[in-house]
This record gives C-alpha cells, sequence and structure tokens, in this order.
C-alpha cells in the first residue's frame, strides 16, 4: 500500500471540503419553495393544466411544491389579497369588482381566452332566445351580476324584464334545478354543466354570452396574485406563469392523457363528464391567440365600462392596473 504525506493529505482533505460546501450551496439554492393555490369552485376541466404541472413536474423543475387550496367560506380573491395563498384562481367580473373597493388583487393570466358560458333552458320550456324570457323564472346563485345581464340584455331586445322573476338555487345544480322544474332558465358554464346535462340526457337550448354581445366575451376564469407578490417577488409569479403555461400547453394538445391526470387528483369526479368537457376546454385554452394567458386591454375596458354603467362598480377603474402580460413566457 501506498502511504499518502501529511501535505497530500491536507489537500484530498482541502478538496473534499470544497465539494461539501459546492454540494451544499448547490442543494440550498435548489431548495423547493412552498406555494398556495386557491381555485374559484370544486376541481373541474378549467383547472387541468394546473394539476399536469404539478403531476409531470413542471412546478418542481422551478423549484416549487405547489398546495391546491379549495375555497371555503373565504373567496380566493379574499385569500390571495390577504397574503393567505400566492395565487387564486377567479374571474374578471370578481377581480373588477374587488379593486373597485381596494382589494390589490391582480389576474396575472386568462385561463380560457373566451366567455364559455352563457344562458340554459329546458327544451319545454319554449325559451329559445332573450325574448322568451319574459313571464319565466331566472334560478341563480342570487349574484346581482346575472341580474343586471339579464336586464341589459333583455331592454337591447325589446323584451319586458318587469315579468321575469329570480330564484335563488344556492348550490344545487343545473339539471337537478332543470328537472325538478325549480326554474325556467338558468346561467351556466357549458364546457361543464351543460356537458354533464348532455351527459344526463336533458333536452336544453343554449345562448351564450358572447353571442349577445361582445362585452359579454370577458375572461372566465383568472389566475391572480397581490400586488404585493407582484411587487415583491416578480421572479415567483415569472417561474409559477412558466410552469402553469406548460401545464395547459400540454392540456390543449392531450385532452385525454391531462384529463387522466385531472381524475388521478380528483378521483370523485365522473370520469365520463371529465373526458367529455376536457376534450372541449382543450380547444378553448388558448383559442384566437399565439400564447396561452394573454389578455386585451379592450376586452377589460368594455366589460369594466359596462359594469359601472350598470352600477355594479362605483367608479371606472384603471383597467392597466387589474390585469398583466408582464410575467406570461415569451414563447
Amino acid at each position: 500500500m501506498f502511504k499518502k504525506s501529511p501535505i497530500k493529505l491536507l489537500g484530498l482533505l482541502f478538496i473534499g471540503l470544497v465539494l461539501l460546501v459546492g454540494t451544499t450551496g448547490s442543494a440550498e439554492s435548489a431548495k423547493m419553495q412552498n406555494i398556495r393555490v386557491t381555485l374559484d369552485w370544486t376541481p373541474n376541466t378549467n383547472h387541468t393544466g394546473l394539476y399536469v404541472a404539478k403531476e409531470l413536474g413542471y412546478f418542481a423543475e422551478e423549484n416549487l411544491k405547489v398546495k391546491v387550496v379549495q375555497p371555503s367560506k373565504t373567496t380566493a380573491v379574499q385569500l390571495t389579497a390577504s397574503g393567505r395563498t400566492e395565487f387564486g384562481i377567479s374571474h374578471q367580473e370578481s377581480v373588477t369588482m374587488a379593486r373597485d373597493r381596494g382589494v390589490p388583487v391582480v389576474a396575472i393570466a386568462a385561463i380560457i381566452q373566451e366567455n364559455t358560458s352563457g344562458f340554459a333552458a329546458p327544451a319545454d320550456t319554449g325559451i329559445e332566445s332573450v325574448q322568451d324570457f319574459e313571464n319565466h323564472r331566472f334560478g341563480g346563485w342570487g349574484m346581482e351580476l346575472y341580474n343586471k345581464i339579464i336586464r341589459s340584455v333583455m331592454k337591447e331586445a325589446g323584451a319586458d324584464f318587469s315579468t321575469v322573476s329570480f330564484v335563488n338555487l344556492g348550490m344545487t345544480d343545473f339539471v337537478t334545478a332543470a328537472r325538478k322544474g325549480m326554474a325556467d332558465f338558468f346561467w351556466i358554464f357549458y364546457g361543464w354543466q351543460g356537458m354533464h346535462a348532455e351527459l344526463a340526457g336533458l333536452d336544453f337550448n343554449y345562448i351564450p354570452a358572447k353571442s349577445l354581445s361582445e362585452t359579454f366575451n370577458y375572461y372566465t376564469p383568472v389566475f391572480i396574485s397581490s400586488e404585493g407578490v407582484i411587487q415583491k417577488k416578480p421572479e415567483l409569479v415569472e417561474k409559477f406563469l412558466r410552469a402553469v403555461s406548460r401545464g395547459y400547453e400540454y392540456a390543449a394538445k392531450n385532452p385525454k392523457e391531462s384529463a387522466e391526470i385531472l381524475l388521478d387528483h380528483a378521483s370523485e369526479l365522473d370520469r365520463e363528464l371529465v373526458m367529455k368537457s376536457q376534450k372541449f376546454l382543450s380547444d378553448q385554452y388558448g383559442k384566437g391567440v399565439d400564447r396561452w394567458g394573454v389578455q386585451e386591454k379592450s376586452v377589460w375596458t368594455d366589460f369594466t365600462n359596462w359594469l359601472y354603467k350598470n352600477g355594479l362598480i362605483d367608479k371606472r377603474i384603471p383597467v392597466e392596473e387589474a390585469f398583466t402580460n408582464e410575467f406570461l413566457p415569451e414563447e
């Protein structure tokens, strides 16, 4: 055996110490950052890209460990604004009305480019147009927004809004409420509730909101963050959106595989509904734009003006402060 001199031993110890420090430093720099994302509702195909980014390691590649939180009595807007969650999922109307009240939330990406919600009515009600709303009952969640939309579109069509009555359905789903005759027409998100109704064999007519006015083709849903996170941790916002955009791009190209991922994370969901819904929404995520998530100022301006005109906000908020494309990946 060869004997090492004291000088050589000291050299080896020094090299080992350098390697140890280097490894520790690398591990420290690669330390995962825990963040939370609060949903707007229970898991569904609006959220698929988020779960894809978790499952396929896109968040991990950005050194992010994401916990998905379901809202309870506290909304995603409230939790995000208060700093209890770094990111959330909400809707353009909710962000606008929140900012009108001084709540510092900002939309950082549009999950779907066009509004896929609208009015639905069982075929046997005979409701096929806005004029047919007369003398019928609207079933909703008790939100003034939809009442004002109905008033607006009926006025435009020369119909009598005063003949419409309103029923608060709470959490009752569209199919159940329709079959039990709890109301005559409803506001639904076609990509989920409409698909559910089709699978259930419910014969219904559908009037897309965007077909009534371009003003109603607003962004719903959107990812949000707070002004505090955006100002203090811009690199975090960039990393989050870089990962989540990859998730939605994957879901857009691979509806079946991404639906399976959503089902793995939310096994309580109906498999047939998830598959049908995902096939529809995968075509909607980036429809008409070059990159997922981008938002247009004109969309924010038009709908903000409508909200102000109809008394749902007290002032015309500066829309350039309500949304940003700054942190979206360039490609």
